[in-house]
C-alpha cells in the first residue's frame, strides 16, 4: 500500500505544477489559491462528516492546524505561484526536490533526528544537479533577474513546505490523523488568504475559461484533497525525510509536461543535472556507509598492490 501511495503522488503532483502555470493570467494568485482551497476544504470536510473521518480536536491542536495551515495551504503556495510567473514550472519541481534537506536540518533541530554521511553526500551530489540544471538557463539568459527570482521563490515555497512537514510530524504524535489535520489546516490557510486578498483590495473575479477552470479542479481535488492527505499519510508511515523523496522523482514528471507544454528545452545541463538530482536522493536512502566503503576498498587495493609490488 505504501509503494502504491508513493507510485500515487509521483504523478498527482508531477502533474500539479503545469496545472499552476495555467493559473497564471487575470486572476490574482492569492485568489487562485484561494478558490482552490475553500473547494478542496468543502469536499474534505463533506467526506469526513459523511464518513466520519474528522477527529475531536482541542484548542491547543488548533493552534497547530493554523501554523500549518498558514505553511502548507497560503505562504508555500504564494511562493511557488510566484516561481513559475519567472522559471519553468518543472524547474519549480526540481527545486521543491530539495524538501528532504529542509526536513532533516528541521528535523535535527526541533526532533533530535539525526542523519548519516550518506545523507550528506546525498545533498551535495543533489545540489551540484540543481546547479547543472539551472547554469543552462543562466547562461541562455545572462544571468537574468527573473531566473533568479524563480529560484528564490521555489526555495522559499520548499522552506515553508518542509515546516508544514515538522507540523505534521507533531500533529502524528498526538494521535492526530492525516485527514483531520489537513481538513483544518486548509481552513486556516483560506482564512490567511482571504485577509491578504482584503489587505491588497485585490478583485475575487474568476476567469471563466476552460484551461483555468480544468486546472482550478485538478488543483483542488487531485493534487489537494488527494495529494496532500496522501503525503501526510506517507510522512505518518515512513517518515517526513523518506517521503519528501517522492518530490525527487516527481520533477521528472514535470519537466517532461513542461517540454512538451512549455517548450522547455531540454540541454546536457539540464540532463546531467536531473540525473545528480535522482542519484543524490538515491544516495541518501542507501544504509551502507558508500564513503567509507569506498575508502576501506582503496586501502585493501593500495595493500595488495604494496605486498605484490
Amino acid at each position: 500500500m505504501t509503494a502504491f501511495l508513493y507510485a500515487l503522488m509521483i504523478f498527482v503532483w508531477g502533474f500539479s505544477w503545469i496545472a499552476i502555470k495555467w493559473q497564471q493570467g487575470s486572476v490574482a494568485m492569492e485568489v487562485s489559491i484561494l478558490y482552490r482551497f475553500i473547494f478542496a476544504a468543502v469536499v474534505m470536510f463533506v467526506i469526513g462528516k459523511v464518513f466520519n473521518k474528522l477527529q475531536s480536536v482541542s484548542i491547543k491542536d488548533q493552534k497547530y492546524f493554523a501554523l500549518q495551515g498558514c505553511c502548507l495551504f497560503c505562504c508555500n503556495f504564494l511562493f511557488f505561484y510566484s516561481s513559475t510567473a519567472y522559471i519553468a514550472s518543472g524547474l519549480t519541481a526540481v527545486i521543491m526536490a530539495t524538501a528532504p534537506i529542509f526536513n532533516a536540518i528541521h528535523g535535527r533541530f526541533l526532533y533530535g533526528t539525526t542523519t548519516n554521511n550518506n545523507f550528506w553526500l546525498g545533498v551535495v551530489v543533489g545540489l551540484t544537479g540543481i546547479a547543472s540544471l539551472f547554469a543552462g538557463d543562466l547562461l541562455q539568459t545572462d544571468w537574468s533577474q527573473e531566473v533568479f527570482l524563480g529560484l528564490f521563490y521555489a526555495l522559499a515555497g520548499t522552506w515553508c513546505f518542509s515546516i508544514g512537514n515538522m507540523i505534521s510530524i507533531r500533529n502524528s504524535k498526538n494521535k492526530i490523523q492525516p485527514f483531520t489535520a489537513t481538513s483544518y489546516a486548509m481552513i486556516y490557510g483560506c482564512i490567511t488568504l482571504l485577509i491578504i486578498i482584503l489587505f491588497k483590495d485585490l478583485s475575487f473575479e474568476i476567469a471563466l475559461n476552460t484551461r483555468y477552470l480544468a486546472s482550478l479542479a485538478y488543483l483542488a481535488i487531485p493534487a489537494s484533497v488527494i495529494g496532500f492527505t496522501v503525503y501526510l499519510i506517507l510522512v505518518d508511515r515512513i517518515g517526513a525525510n523518506k517521503a519528501a523523496y517522492l518530490l525527487v522523482i516527481t520533477p521528472i514528471v514535470a519537466l517532461m509536461i513542461s517540454s512538451i507544454f512549455e517548450s522547455y528545452q531540454w540541454t546536457v545541463y539540464s540532463t546531467l543535472g536531473l540525473l545528480c538530482v535522482v542519484l543524490g536522493n538515491v544516495i541518501t536512502q542507501v544504509k551502507k556507509p558508500i564513503l567509507s566503503y569506498f575508502i576501506k576498498g582503496r586501502i585493501s587495493d593500495f595493500k595488495t598492490k604494496k605486498i605484490k609490488g
